[in-house]
């Protein structure tokens, strides 16, 4: 009987301090720092997204769009990118 009682004791104190940890973590900045672009005459998110995501140039379109606040895939030389991790 008490072997159990403090098995259940020492089960409910580690379920609580993981819940605690689990609301508490924070982020760890794990990813490094922003990387940035600075827009270049003739350059397109398409062509910036082909030649920094290696991946598919569509997703990472749409996630420079989402990083940078763009409403549209209009971008003028000189402008300055933060490229998503």
């Amino acid at each position: 009987m008490f072997a159990w009682s403090l098995i259940r004791r020492i089960l409910v104190v580690a379920v609580a301090v993981l819940l605690l940890w689990a609301l508490f973590a924070g982020d760890t900045g794990a990813s490094g720092p922003d990387r940035q672009y600075r827009v270049k005459p003739g350059d397109t998110l398409w062509s910036i997204a082909e030649r920094t995501s290696g991946g598919d140039p569509r997703e990472a379109v749409w996630k420079i769009r989402e990083r940078n606040d763009l409403e549209s895939a209009l971008i003028v030389p000189g402008q300055t990118l933060v490229l998503p991790a």
